[in-house]
């Protein structure tokens, strides 16, 4: 299927958290409809999509009936399982494609994919036992990180380890799950990289924006990022590369370490991400409509900026601050999740801090 698919057509989304509800408002203002699928009942998606269906990813039936009720497929998060995606593949297209999930999977598979691409990554080695761990940290020193291969984000699935006397505490977190030390990677700046590639093969980018974590979460984004404009082009590059060699469709976050020596890529998610919401405000066409008009073969758009933006996520106990924020002339954007919880993103805003 490379023909554009008209206004009425419906995508059907994987995953019904806030970047499926962001998407849902996207398509549904290009005349397009979504489909929601989420084991979870209620999901905030839900809230603004025009169909959802509730069923566990091992349910067959519940698949292909929403397959079968959709045009083309997307995900709002990596980690569904891959026997779902076949009976859905089976039917109806999946965008971005399984290679990009594959990859992105598995923390060993992407950064050997990452290299292959001729791009660096941080030092690293494979861990599958206590006994590969204490190999592993004198390979790679201290101090470090163990990583679980899959299934980790927002700091989840992470151990850092300062002195060897921590790595038994560390496996601990991690379970005992097939993992990876990472080196770690001194860096003056976290650089992010929201691009798109359409079915023809053309690729756009946003302006990287430079990132603040607190406890392993994105606090912030600000663009323009205030760094050298010779490196800034070359995070674009980077991530066209990638792009390309994934054969991709739709929109990518590549997450970038500015370090003495270079670039180096931290990792990327084949998806909308939480460091492109500042487009919402930034751009005429937001990083969500992008990636609406990838999947569905309409043109890109060029990802222009026309603003400088600082968006902040609202986390926990922040949306407490909603009546403030909604009186600060912010544009304020919230999921629709009934419980605020420590570490749970519960909205973000974005602020203007001038013409671009």
């Amino acid at each position: 299927m490379n023909e554009a698919l008209p206004p009425g057509s419906v995508i059907g989304i994987l995953g019904g958290g806030q970047l499926g509800r962001m998407l849902a408002l996207a398509a549904a203002r290009l005349g397009l409809s979504c489909h929601i699928y989420d084991p979870a009942p209620a999901p905030p998606a839900a809230q603004v999509a025009a169909a959802c269906t509730t069923a566990d990813w091992e349910d067959a039936e519940a698949l292909e009936a929403f397959a079968r009720a959709v045009d083309v497929v997307t995900y709002e998060f990596e980690n569904v399982p891959t026997a779902a995606l076949d009976r859905i593949e089976a039917i109806r297209p999946i965008r971005p494609n399984r290679r990009a999930l594959a990859t992105s999977q598995d923390r060993l598979t992407e950064k050997a994919f990452l290299e292959d691409c001729g791009l660096a990554v941080a030092p690293h080695a494979a861990v599958s036992s206590r006994d590969e761990l204490g190999a592993a940290l004198e390979e790679i020193g201290t101090p470090s990180i163990l990583k679980t291969r899959r299934l980790g984000y927002d700091g989840k699935g992470q151990a850092r380890i300062t002195d060897p006397a921590r790595a038994d505490a560390a496996w601990e977190a991690v379970s005992g799950a097939p993992s990876v030390l990472e080196g770690f990677v001194e860096f003056g700046a976290e650089v992010s990289v929201i691009g798109a590639r359409g079915v023809d093969g053309q690729v756009a980018c946003f302006d990287p924006g430079v990132n603040r974590h607190e406890d392993g979460i994105l606090r912030t984004t600000t663009v323009p990022a205030g760094l050298p404009v010779a490196l800034l082009t070359d995070a674009v590059l980077l991530t066209g590369k990638v792009l390309n060699a994934l054969d991709y469709v739709g929109v990518i976050g590549v997450e970038l370490f500015v370090t003495p020596g270079g670039l180096v890529v931290n990792e990327f998610a084949p998806r909308v991400h939480n460091s492109g919401h500042w487009t919402q405000t930034g751009c005429a066409i937001c990083q969500f409509e992008q990636h609406v008009r990838a999947i569905c073969g309409w043109p890109l758009g060029d990802g222009a900026r026309h603003s400088d933006v600082v968006m902040e996520n609202l986390i926990g106990a922040d949306v407490d601050r909603v009546p403030e924020l909604a009186a600060s002339g912010a544009a304020l954007h919230l999921y629709g999740k009934a419980e605020a919880r420590p570490g749970r993103k519960m909205g973000h805003v974005n602020r203007i801090t001038g013409p671009a």
